[in-house]
Protein backbone atom coordinates (compact mmCIF):
# COMPACT_ATOMS: atom_id res chain seq x y z
CA UNK A 1 0.00 0.00 0.00
CA UNK A 2 2.49 2.58 0.42
CA UNK A 3 1.20 4.10 3.31
CA UNK A 4 1.84 4.74 7.22
CA UNK A 5 -1.83 4.19 8.05
CA UNK A 6 -3.07 0.70 9.15
CA UNK A 7 -4.13 -1.16 5.62
CA UNK A 8 -7.42 -1.91 7.42
CA UNK A 9 -8.20 1.92 8.16
CA UNK A 10 -7.77 2.72 4.48
CA UNK A 11 -11.14 4.05 3.35
CA UNK A 12 -13.81 2.26 0.81
CA UNK A 13 -17.17 4.70 0.30
CA UNK A 14 -15.96 6.77 3.25
CA UNK A 15 -16.05 3.63 5.86
CA UNK A 16 -12.86 1.76 6.64
CA UNK A 17 -12.10 -1.64 5.40
CA UNK A 18 -12.17 -3.33 8.50
CA UNK A 19 -15.66 -1.86 9.06
CA UNK A 20 -17.18 -3.87 6.16
CA UNK A 21 -15.94 -6.99 7.96
CA UNK A 22 -17.11 -6.09 11.76
CA UNK A 23 -20.51 -5.35 10.54
CA UNK A 24 -20.99 -8.73 8.65
CA UNK A 25 -20.04 -10.68 12.00
CA UNK A 26 -22.58 -8.60 13.92
CA UNK A 27 -25.03 -8.84 10.94
CA UNK A 28 -24.83 -13.07 11.68
CA UNK A 29 -24.73 -12.97 15.74
CA UNK A 30 -21.22 -13.04 16.36
CA UNK A 31 -21.23 -11.67 20.17
CA UNK A 32 -17.11 -11.87 20.62
CA UNK A 33 -15.14 -10.45 17.75
CA UNK A 34 -10.83 -10.52 18.14
CA UNK A 35 -8.83 -8.59 15.82
CA UNK A 36 -5.53 -8.85 15.89
CA UNK A 37 -3.46 -6.19 15.46
CA UNK A 38 0.71 -5.21 14.18
CA UNK A 39 1.58 -2.75 12.63
CA UNK A 40 -0.32 0.70 13.86
CA UNK A 41 -1.81 -0.91 16.39
CA UNK A 42 -2.59 2.03 18.41
CA UNK A 43 -4.20 3.97 15.16
CA UNK A 44 -6.77 0.71 15.14
CA UNK A 45 -7.32 0.60 18.96
CA UNK A 46 -7.70 4.28 18.98
CA UNK A 47 -11.00 3.82 16.23
CA UNK A 48 -12.28 1.00 18.07
CA UNK A 49 -11.52 1.82 21.67
CA UNK A 50 -15.07 2.35 21.80
CA UNK A 51 -17.09 -0.88 20.38
CA UNK A 52 -17.82 -2.67 23.07
CA UNK A 53 -17.87 -6.46 21.43
CA UNK A 54 -14.04 -6.23 20.50
CA UNK A 55 -11.09 -7.47 22.01
CA UNK A 56 -7.95 -6.58 20.40
CA UNK A 57 -5.18 -9.30 20.04
CA UNK A 58 -1.39 -7.85 19.61
CA UNK A 59 0.95 -10.30 16.95
CA UNK A 60 4.07 -8.45 17.49
CA UNK A 61 5.76 -10.42 14.66
CA UNK A 62 3.83 -10.97 11.51
CA UNK A 63 4.74 -14.69 11.09
CA UNK A 64 1.17 -15.79 9.31
CA UNK A 65 -2.52 -16.49 8.99
CA UNK A 66 -1.78 -19.53 11.85
CA UNK A 67 0.09 -17.55 13.78
CA UNK A 68 -2.83 -14.51 14.45
CA UNK A 69 -4.64 -17.61 15.07
CA UNK A 70 -2.14 -18.75 17.81
CA UNK A 71 -2.03 -15.30 19.02
CA UNK A 72 -5.59 -15.26 20.18
CA UNK A 73 -5.46 -19.22 21.73
CA UNK A 74 -5.99 -17.20 25.73
CA UNK A 75 -9.44 -16.01 24.52
CA UNK A 76 -10.53 -19.02 22.89
CA UNK A 77 -10.38 -21.78 25.31
CA UNK A 78 -12.86 -23.14 26.91
CA UNK A 79 -15.37 -22.07 23.85
CA UNK A 80 -17.20 -24.75 22.76
CA UNK A 81 -18.75 -22.95 19.69
CA UNK A 82 -18.17 -21.73 16.29
CA UNK A 83 -15.45 -19.36 15.27
CA UNK A 84 -15.31 -17.30 12.16
CA UNK A 85 -12.14 -16.45 11.21
CA UNK A 86 -11.50 -13.80 8.04
CA UNK A 87 -9.65 -10.86 6.48
CA UNK A 88 -9.61 -7.68 8.14
CA UNK A 89 -8.61 -6.13 4.27
CA UNK A 90 -11.63 -7.97 2.75
CA UNK A 91 -14.13 -5.11 2.92
CA UNK A 92 -16.97 -6.48 -0.38
CA UNK A 93 -17.52 -9.25 2.29
CA UNK A 94 -21.72 -9.72 2.60
CA UNK A 95 -23.16 -11.48 5.88
CA UNK A 96 -25.25 -13.23 3.17
CA UNK A 97 -22.19 -15.21 2.68
CA UNK A 98 -21.58 -15.86 6.35
CA UNK A 99 -24.97 -16.89 7.30
CA UNK A 100 -24.58 -19.57 4.02
CA UNK A 101 -21.27 -20.54 5.72
CA UNK A 102 -22.59 -21.10 9.08
CA UNK A 103 -25.71 -22.34 8.34
CA UNK A 104 -23.65 -25.08 6.25
CA UNK A 105 -21.48 -25.71 8.88
CA UNK A 106 -23.76 -26.36 11.00
CA UNK A 107 -26.16 -28.24 8.75
CA UNK A 108 -23.38 -30.53 7.78
CA UNK A 109 -21.91 -30.77 11.46
CA UNK A 110 -18.36 -30.27 10.10
CA UNK A 111 -15.51 -29.83 12.19
CA UNK A 112 -14.28 -27.03 9.35
CA UNK A 113 -15.85 -25.25 6.80
CA UNK A 114 -14.84 -22.70 4.49
CA UNK A 115 -16.51 -20.54 1.88
CA UNK A 116 -15.11 -21.03 -1.77
CA UNK A 117 -15.10 -18.91 -5.05
CA UNK A 118 -14.40 -19.31 -9.04
CA UNK A 119 -12.34 -17.12 -10.22
CA UNK A 120 -11.31 -16.78 -14.16
CA UNK A 121 -7.55 -15.69 -12.92
CA UNK A 122 -7.21 -17.14 -9.88
CA UNK A 123 -3.24 -15.50 -9.10
CA UNK A 124 -2.11 -14.67 -6.17
CA UNK A 125 -5.01 -17.19 -4.38
CA UNK A 126 -4.94 -20.44 -2.59
CA UNK A 127 -6.02 -23.32 -4.79
CA UNK A 128 -8.59 -25.35 -3.62
CA UNK A 129 -7.44 -29.10 -3.92
CA UNK A 130 -10.77 -31.91 -4.09
CA UNK A 131 -10.50 -35.39 -5.05
CA UNK A 132 -12.23 -37.26 -7.83
CA UNK A 133 -16.14 -37.24 -5.39
CA UNK A 134 -15.30 -33.51 -4.53
CA UNK A 135 -14.05 -34.11 -1.24
CA UNK A 136 -12.24 -31.54 -0.12
CA UNK A 137 -8.27 -32.46 0.05
CA UNK A 138 -6.62 -29.29 1.47
CA UNK A 139 -5.60 -26.16 0.18
CA UNK A 140 -2.11 -25.25 -1.30
CA UNK A 141 -0.91 -21.34 -1.42
CA UNK A 142 0.01 -19.82 -4.37
CA UNK A 143 3.95 -20.07 -3.72
CA UNK A 144 3.47 -23.52 -3.25
CA UNK A 145 1.46 -24.50 -5.95
CA UNK A 146 2.92 -26.80 -9.03
CA UNK A 147 1.82 -26.70 -12.41
CA UNK A 148 -0.95 -28.57 -12.93
CA UNK A 149 -2.20 -27.03 -9.31
CA UNK A 150 -2.35 -23.12 -10.27
CA UNK A 151 -4.26 -23.81 -13.26
CA UNK A 152 -7.22 -24.83 -10.78
CA UNK A 153 -9.97 -21.86 -10.60
CA UNK A 154 -11.40 -22.60 -6.98
CA UNK A 155 -9.59 -20.30 -4.88
CA UNK A 156 -9.62 -19.85 -1.03
CA UNK A 157 -11.06 -16.25 -0.09
CA UNK A 158 -9.66 -16.85 3.73
CA UNK A 159 -13.39 -16.90 5.08
CA UNK A 160 -13.03 -19.80 7.31
CA UNK A 161 -15.63 -21.56 10.43
CA UNK A 162 -14.17 -23.65 12.84
CA UNK A 163 -15.60 -25.68 15.58
CA UNK A 164 -13.14 -23.82 18.29
CA UNK A 165 -11.80 -26.72 20.20
CA UNK A 166 -10.92 -28.71 16.52
CA UNK A 167 -9.47 -25.49 15.80
CA UNK A 168 -7.48 -25.29 18.84
CA UNK A 169 -5.99 -28.33 18.57
CA UNK A 170 -4.97 -28.26 14.93
CA UNK A 171 -3.25 -24.61 15.47
CA UNK A 172 -1.38 -26.41 18.08
CA UNK A 173 0.19 -28.95 15.32
CA UNK A 174 1.05 -26.47 12.82
CA UNK A 175 4.69 -25.91 11.52
CA UNK A 176 6.23 -23.56 9.23
CA UNK A 177 7.54 -25.86 6.79
CA UNK A 178 6.48 -23.96 3.68
CA UNK A 179 7.98 -21.20 1.02
CA UNK A 180 7.90 -18.11 3.22
CA UNK A 181 8.58 -20.23 6.51
CA UNK A 182 4.95 -18.68 7.79
CA UNK A 183 2.51 -20.46 10.06
CA UNK A 184 -0.36 -21.25 7.06
CA UNK A 185 -3.86 -21.28 8.65
CA UNK A 186 -4.87 -23.49 5.85
CA UNK A 187 -2.36 -26.29 7.59
CA UNK A 188 -5.03 -26.84 10.66
CA UNK A 189 -7.64 -27.18 7.55
CA UNK A 190 -4.79 -30.21 6.37
CA UNK A 191 -4.55 -31.45 10.32
CA UNK A 192 -7.84 -31.18 10.67
CA UNK A 193 -8.55 -33.74 7.88
CA UNK A 194 -5.71 -35.57 8.46
CA UNK A 195 -7.13 -36.43 11.74
CA UNK A 196 -10.34 -37.67 10.58
CA UNK A 197 -12.37 -34.74 10.89
CA UNK A 198 -15.06 -33.67 8.37
CA UNK A 199 -14.45 -30.40 6.80
CA UNK A 200 -16.02 -29.29 3.84
CA UNK A 201 -16.16 -26.37 1.09
CA UNK A 202 -18.99 -24.95 0.05
CA UNK A 203 -18.41 -22.06 -2.89
CA UNK A 204 -20.57 -19.15 -1.37
CA UNK A 205 -18.59 -16.54 -2.35
CA UNK A 206 -19.10 -14.10 -5.55
CA UNK A 207 -16.35 -13.21 -7.67
CA UNK A 208 -16.13 -9.85 -6.94
CA UNK A 209 -16.28 -10.25 -3.31
CA UNK A 210 -12.98 -12.56 -2.75
CA UNK A 211 -10.97 -9.26 -3.55
CA UNK A 212 -8.56 -8.40 -0.94
CA UNK A 213 -6.86 -4.93 -0.87
CA UNK A 214 -3.24 -5.00 -1.05
CA UNK A 215 -2.34 -1.94 -3.02
CA UNK A 216 -4.03 1.84 -4.53
CA UNK A 217 -5.46 0.06 -7.40
CA UNK A 218 -7.12 -2.41 -6.00
CA UNK A 219 -8.27 -0.15 -3.33
CA UNK A 220 -10.08 2.23 -6.33
CA UNK A 221 -11.82 -0.83 -7.42
CA UNK A 222 -13.20 -2.18 -4.22
CA UNK A 223 -14.40 1.48 -3.86
CA UNK A 224 -16.14 1.38 -7.48
CA UNK A 225 -17.64 -1.85 -6.33
CA UNK A 226 -18.75 -0.83 -3.24
CA UNK A 227 -20.24 2.80 -4.88
CA UNK A 228 -22.21 0.86 -7.47
CA UNK A 229 -23.84 -1.44 -4.14
CA UNK A 230 -24.96 1.19 -2.23
CA UNK A 231 -26.65 3.34 -5.22
CA UNK A 232 -28.32 -0.13 -5.72
CA UNK A 233 -30.07 -0.12 -2.75
CA UNK A 234 -30.91 3.72 -2.73
CA UNK A 235 -32.20 3.36 -6.18
CA UNK A 236 -34.21 0.27 -5.25
CA UNK A 237 -35.43 2.25 -1.95
CA UNK A 238 -37.00 4.63 -4.04
CA UNK A 239 -33.83 7.52 -4.81
CA UNK A 240 -33.85 8.51 -8.44
CA UNK A 241 -30.01 8.79 -9.22
CA UNK A 242 -29.72 9.79 -12.78
CA UNK A 243 -26.17 9.31 -13.65
CA UNK A 244 -24.60 6.62 -11.25
CA UNK A 245 -21.32 6.55 -12.58
CA UNK A 246 -20.79 10.05 -12.34
CA UNK A 247 -22.35 10.46 -8.94
CA UNK A 248 -20.66 9.39 -5.30
CA UNK A 249 -22.45 8.62 -2.04
CA UNK A 250 -20.87 7.74 1.01
CA UNK A 251 -21.51 4.16 2.33
CA UNK A 252 -23.33 6.47 5.79
CA UNK A 253 -25.33 8.50 3.84
CA UNK A 254 -29.22 8.48 4.03
CA UNK A 255 -31.64 9.66 1.40
CA UNK A 256 -35.56 9.25 1.43
CA UNK A 257 -37.63 8.44 -1.07
CA UNK A 258 -38.51 10.18 -4.22
CA UNK A 259 -35.31 12.36 -3.78
CA UNK A 260 -33.20 12.69 -7.29
CA UNK A 261 -29.32 13.25 -7.56
CA UNK A 262 -28.16 14.63 -10.42
CA UNK A 263 -24.93 13.95 -12.06
CA UNK A 264 -21.98 14.88 -10.45
CA UNK A 265 -22.98 15.21 -7.43
CA UNK A 266 -20.82 14.45 -4.26
CA UNK A 267 -21.99 13.31 -0.81
CA UNK A 268 -19.57 12.68 1.71
CA UNK A 269 -20.11 11.28 5.59
CA UNK A 270 -22.86 11.21 7.76
CA UNK A 271 -25.25 13.22 5.45
CA UNK A 272 -29.25 12.89 5.83
CA UNK A 273 -31.49 13.80 2.68
CA UNK A 274 -35.25 14.04 3.27
CA UNK A 275 -37.52 13.28 0.94
CA UNK A 276 -38.48 14.58 -2.68
CA UNK A 277 -35.55 16.59 -2.76
CA UNK A 278 -33.62 17.50 -5.63
CA UNK A 279 -29.67 17.69 -5.58
CA UNK A 280 -27.16 18.84 -8.03
CA UNK A 281 -25.88 18.69 -10.39
CA UNK A 282 -22.56 19.63 -9.26
CA UNK A 283 -23.13 19.36 -5.76
CA UNK A 284 -21.23 18.95 -2.69
CA UNK A 285 -23.05 17.81 0.27
CA UNK A 286 -20.20 17.54 3.48
CA UNK A 287 -20.48 15.78 6.55
CA UNK A 288 -23.03 16.30 9.28
CA UNK A 289 -24.91 17.69 6.72
CA UNK A 290 -29.12 17.49 7.14
CA UNK A 291 -31.75 18.20 4.20
CA UNK A 292 -35.62 18.66 5.06
CA UNK A 293 -37.81 17.08 2.81
CA UNK A 294 -38.84 19.09 -0.18
CA UNK A 295 -35.07 20.58 -0.68
CA UNK A 296 -33.72 21.86 -3.89
CA UNK A 297 -30.10 22.24 -3.23
CA UNK A 298 -28.45 23.13 -7.06
CA UNK A 299 -25.70 23.52 -8.95
CA UNK A 300 -21.74 24.25 -7.48
CA UNK A 301 -23.39 24.30 -3.97
CA UNK A 302 -21.75 23.50 -0.93
CA UNK A 303 -23.19 22.02 2.45
CA UNK A 304 -20.54 21.39 5.63
CA UNK A 305 -21.90 20.45 9.02
CA UNK A 306 -25.81 22.65 8.06
CA UNK A 307 -29.64 21.83 8.55
CA UNK A 308 -31.64 22.93 6.03
CA UNK A 309 -35.38 22.92 6.39
CA UNK A 310 -38.07 21.75 4.76
CA UNK A 311 -38.90 23.84 1.43
CA UNK A 312 -35.30 25.39 1.65
CA UNK A 313 -34.20 26.58 -2.31
CA UNK A 314 -30.69 26.70 -2.52
CA UNK A 315 -29.95 26.71 -6.33
CA UNK A 316 -26.91 28.49 -7.42
CA UNK A 317 -23.36 28.41 -6.58
CA UNK A 318 -23.30 28.93 -2.33
CA UNK A 319 -21.38 27.47 0.11
CA UNK A 320 -23.24 26.98 3.60
CA UNK A 321 -20.96 25.71 6.20
CA UNK A 322 -22.34 25.16 9.56
CA UNK A 323 -25.54 26.89 9.20
CA UNK A 324 -29.55 26.44 10.37
CA UNK A 325 -31.40 27.66 7.43
CA UNK A 326 -35.25 27.84 8.98
CA UNK A 327 -38.36 26.46 6.44
CA UNK A 328 -38.88 27.84 3.33
CA UNK A 329 -35.69 30.15 3.06
CA UNK A 330 -34.51 31.19 -0.29
CA UNK A 331 -30.77 31.20 -0.73
CA UNK A 332 -29.78 33.12 -4.07
CA UNK A 333 -27.10 32.72 -6.07
CA UNK A 334 -23.43 33.14 -4.60
CA UNK A 335 -24.40 33.43 -1.26
CA UNK A 336 -22.26 32.29 1.13
CA UNK A 337 -21.99 32.06 5.21
CA UNK A 338 -18.45 33.00 5.90
CA UNK A 339 -18.21 30.58 8.99
CA UNK A 340 -13.92 30.98 9.65
CA UNK A 341 -12.58 33.90 10.94
CA UNK A 342 -8.92 32.72 11.01
CA UNK A 343 -9.30 31.47 14.65
CA UNK A 344 -12.81 29.24 15.27
CA UNK A 345 -15.61 28.63 13.11
CA UNK A 346 -19.05 30.31 14.20
CA UNK A 347 -22.87 29.65 13.38
CA UNK A 348 -25.18 31.12 10.81
CA UNK A 349 -28.77 30.57 11.69
CA UNK A 350 -31.66 31.69 8.92
CA UNK A 351 -35.08 31.63 10.65
CA UNK A 352 -37.90 30.42 8.13
CA UNK A 353 -39.51 32.60 5.26
CA UNK A 354 -36.39 34.30 4.96
CA UNK A 355 -34.67 35.78 1.84
CA UNK A 356 -31.06 35.74 0.94
CA UNK A 357 -30.44 38.18 -2.29
CA UNK A 358 -27.77 36.66 -4.59
CA UNK A 359 -24.01 37.79 -3.65
CA UNK A 360 -24.75 38.23 0.22
CA UNK A 361 -21.93 37.13 2.74
CA UNK A 362 -22.85 36.30 5.79
CA UNK A 363 -20.38 36.65 8.34
CA UNK A 364 -20.50 34.25 11.60
CA UNK A 365 -21.66 34.23 14.22
CA UNK A 366 -25.02 35.35 13.17
CA UNK A 367 -28.31 34.72 14.09
CA UNK A 368 -31.35 36.01 11.75
CA UNK A 369 -35.49 35.95 12.76
CA UNK A 370 -37.50 34.51 10.80
CA UNK A 371 -38.61 36.42 7.69
CA UNK A 372 -35.29 38.69 7.43
CA UNK A 373 -34.82 39.91 4.02
CA UNK A 374 -30.91 40.31 2.83
CA UNK A 375 -30.41 42.59 -0.36
CA UNK A 376 -28.49 41.27 -2.87
CA UNK A 377 -24.65 41.22 -2.39
CA UNK A 378 -24.62 42.62 1.50
CA UNK A 379 -22.09 41.83 4.11
CA UNK A 380 -24.48 41.29 7.23
CA UNK A 381 -23.03 40.79 10.54
CA UNK A 382 -24.72 40.48 13.40
CA UNK A 383 -24.57 44.14 14.42
CA UNK A 384 -26.27 45.02 10.92
CA UNK A 385 -29.47 42.76 12.12
CA UNK A 386 -31.57 44.83 14.25
CA UNK A 387 -30.74 47.37 11.51
CA UNK A 388 -32.19 45.04 9.05
CA UNK A 389 -35.56 44.44 11.19
CA UNK A 390 -35.91 48.37 11.58
CA UNK A 391 -36.15 48.66 7.57
CA UNK A 392 -38.04 45.96 7.26
CA UNK A 393 -40.46 47.27 9.56
CA UNK A 394 -40.16 50.38 8.26
CA UNK A 395 -41.29 49.02 4.98
CA UNK A 396 -38.28 49.87 3.32
CA UNK A 397 -36.86 46.60 2.22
Amino acid sequence: MNTKLPKVLHEVCGRPMLAYVLDACRDVGVEKILVVVGYGKEEIVERYKDDGDIVFVEQAEQKGTGHAVMCCREHLEGFAGQTLILCGDGPLIRSETLETLTAKHASEMSAATLATTILEDPTGYGRIIRDSYGNIQGIVEENDCDERQRRIKEVNPAYYCFNTPVLLNAIDKITPNNVKNEYYLTDALHITIASGHKVIAVTAVAAEDAMGVNDRAQLSEASKIMQARIQEKLMSRGVTIVDPPNTWIDARAEVGQDTVIEPFTYIHGMVKIGRNCRVGPFAYVRDETVLGDDVVLGVFTELKDTTLRAGVRARHHSYLGDAVIGENVNIGAGSITANFDGASIGQTMIGRDSYIGPGAVLIAPLEMKAGSHVRPGMVVRQEDVKDLEKRKTGGND
